[in-house]
């Protein structure tokens, strides 16, 4: 049981790679469709590239969908709206019209009049009100009322539908123009004025639109809208090889697809294509994990940007899967750049594009006819990783995002002219499309600081924010210890210099050594280099306690950095800077003013831990060779060429850089850059060989 904890410990980490690694597979596999696969790529316009292709079985030719849109366009032009016609209205309107007839008569007639004529007026009403609710007195919504008069539409009564034209019924005003000119006619034998306003209140709309009955019916007329128009025999030619792909080929095809899809979609089939997709993406993750272990061993060793990785590769997948399944229309609106440019703020141009290339190469197990939607990201990525090969300003993503959209629309434009030959088929909705899908990238800024504050890792954007001698802890750096910011700007070239020439993060060395001394603002006096006054606090003190003073610019350093919120990443410069060396001087003047007694040699010596990449390496050498340099009385070439081979000898051999990947040869690199440049600082002329 021991043995198996111990061997747990051991190999916790490969353990946990190899956990992130089988559930990004279980992601990824389950993001990608159930649907089988087919055999053949094909496009309008273009020849059939395989053998003749005959019909393994008979299928209905489908409609395209813009086919069936434009039949349900025509249903829809041909449809007769429902109008529901109530009898009731004109039956309380009569009734309502006599009653107030009679009233109104005894009151414009209090002897009873004569009786004739209250029969003519009475009778003339009811005929006009008859003649109007007979016909239909409609009421108009919104949708019909700019309708023409030769519009028809079905009026229904009880069970019966009968199809009338608009201008068959009367609207309300129509009505009243009707009565006006039907009074006109009977103005001699009937009361008009007595019978006018009675029969302009007994006006009403009977007629209304039944838009429940009338939904009903539409969609079951487009219901019944066939799906396929013919079909094609099992055993009959389907298309023939070399030959162009019409629109009604190639109808053909998409119904074939369809059909044959359907056919091998059962549970046994589905497994097998469960179990090819996960057999593909694990060999795309076992590919990546090979990259990073022959070419990046300390990406590999790092969990957490494995886990960075694989998270900036999923989201994209599953933001294309999503996009997929609700419209597929959408496609360009996908910023597939953002992955390479996340990677290439956390790592170099050549991981951003390796880790472009394996995302997009998934991507295209997602999509129909992927190659151009492959070829067109692959491009766009290559130029993104390109335009931010050196980032040194924040402005440098919004001329990616230009030079994305132009790639985008340069490659769509050369790859429909190569496909058609003409400038008819291109879409170019399209390029509205690149256009949100490249300015979509700059999403990638809040991405890049969300990642960085999850994983604690050094970017670009934040390395330049940090490096801003402006800022709160720089600038009181400056203000506290001039001496000490000064000596800071020197280690900070230095260290860029050699690191850009060995290779390495030549912006997070340059910010860590801006930052590595700013413990010495607690005591700024005891240190040299702000000692402008002729007064040297270390005089009235032992040399124990200088040491102590001395060494604990570091602990300062961290708190300091700790309390100001420093990302670890830049601590590590503070903590490492003198790795586990010795205060040598103090620790040489105690022993030699106490050779009786035997000195603690702990107390001068810093507590560590030493350099553990070549960045902290680098910052390390910079600032001994930077202090050393200053006490040199004579700065000439033969001074300073031995001074920086001894303190990195001295170095070497205390074994500093054991933890750190640097090799003899960056190392003698090193010295030559330290050597050029304190030369060039001191303004030492170079020694030329006598000409005697």
């Amino acid at each position: 049981m021991n043995k198996i904890i111990v061997w747990l410990q051991k190999n916790f980490s490969n353990i946990s790679k190899g956990l992130l690694v089988l559930v990004s597979i279980f992601l990824l596999v389950q993001l990608f469709p159930r649907q089988p696969g087919f055999d053949y790529e094909y496009q309008q316009a273009r020849p059939w590239l395989y053998e003749d292709l005959i019909a393994p079985f008979s299928f209905a030719i489908l409609k395209s969908s813009e086919q069936i849109k434009e039949e349900r366009s025509a249903v829809k032009d041909a449809f007769l709206p429902f109008f529901s016609r109530r009898r009731e209205v004109a039956d309380e309107m009569l009734e309502s019209f006599e009653a107030a007839l009679v009233q109104k008569w005894s009151e414009q007639y209090p002897n009873g009049g004569r009786r004739a004529l209250k029969e003519r007026t009475r009778d003339a009403g009811v005929n006009i009100l008859l003649h109007l609710y007979d016909r239909g007195v409609i009421f108009l919504e919104d949708d019909f009322r700019d309708k023409p008069s030769t519009y028809r539409i079905r009026v229904v009564e009880g069970n019966v539908a009968q199809s009338k034209p608009l201008g068959e019924l009367y609207t309300i005003q129509q009505a009243f123009f009707y009565v006006i000119t039907a009074l006109e006619r009977l103005e001699d034998t009937v009361d008009t004025e007595l019978l006018r306003p009675l029969l302009e209140r007994s006006l009403n709309h009977n007629v209304f639109y039944n838009e429940e009955l009338s939904e009903r019916t539409l969609e079951a007329e487009l219901s019944e809208i066939p799906l396929s128009r013919g079909m094609v025999q099992e055993g009959e030619k389907i298309v023939s090889k070399g030959e162009l792909i019409s629109p009604q080929t190639y109808q053909i095809l998409e119904s074939f697809k369809t059909e044959y899809q359907r056919q091998v979609g059962d549970s046994a089939m589905l497994a097998w294509l469960y179990f090819g997709q996960v057999i593909l993406v694990s060999i795309s993750m076992l590919v990546l994990l090979l990259f990073l272990y022959v070419f990046r061993k300390d990406v590999f060793s790092d969990n957490r940007r494995i886990l960075l990785i694989l998270m900036s590769v999923l989201l994209m997948v599953f933001f294309t899967s999503l996009i997929i399944r609700n419209n597929v229309d959408y496609l360009y609106l996908i910023p597939v750049c953002i992955v390479p440019i996340i990677i290439r703020a956390f790592f170099d141009n050549r991981l951003a594009l390796y880790i472009h290339i394996i995302t997009i190469i998934l991507i295209g197990f997602l999509i129909p006819r992927s190659f151009e939607f492959v070829f067109l990201q692959f491009l766009a990525g290559i130029i993104a990783i390109l335009s931010m090969a050196s980032l040194r300003r924040r402005s440098q993503l919004f001329v990616t995002v230009v030079l994305i959209f132009l790639t985008y629309s340069a490659v769509y434009f050369g790859l429909s002219l190569a496909h058609t030959g003409s400038f008819e088929n291109l879409a170019w909705l399209d390029f509205l499309y690149f256009a949100g899908g490249a300015f979509l990238t700059l999403f990638a800024y809040p991405l890049i600081f969300l990642f960085e504050r999850m994983f604690g890792m050094p970017t670009d954007f934040s390395l330049l924010e940090l490096a801003d001698t402006n800022n709160t802890l720089l600038r009181n750096l400056g203000l506290q210890a001039p001496g000490t910011f000064q000596h800071s700007l020197q280690v900070a070239n230095l260290s860029e210099e050699a690191i850009i020439a060995i290779g390495g993060n030549s912006l997070l060395t340059r910010t860590g050594a801006l930052y590595h001394d700013i413990g010495k603002m607690k005591n700024p006096l005891y240190f040299t280099e702000n000692q402008n006054i002729g007064y040297n606090p270390h005089e009235e003190i032992s040399y124990k306690e200088s040491a102590r003073i001395i060494i604990d610019h570091v602990i300062d350093g961290i708190e300091m950095a700790r309390k100001h919120r420093l990302p670890e990443y830049i601590i590590d410069f503070i903590r490492t800077h003198h790795g586990t060396t010795t205060a040598r001087y103090f620790y040489t003047m105690q022993v030699k003013e106490n050779p009786d007694s035997e000195v603690e040699k702990s107390d001068f010596i810093y507590p560590g831990p030493r350099p553990f990449s070549k960045e902290t390496a680098i910052v390390m050498m910079a600032d001994s060779v930077e202090a050393a340099s200053r006490s040199l009385g004579k700065p000439d070439e033969k001074a300073i060429n031995q001074l920086v081979d001894n303190i990195l000898d001295t170095q070497v051999q205390e074994k500093q850089f054991d933890h750190a990947d640097i090799t003899f040869k960056d190392i003698t690199t090193v010295k030559k850059i330290f050597k050029r440049m304190l030369l060039n600082i001191y303004h030492v002329r170079v020694a030329y060989p006598s000409l005697g």
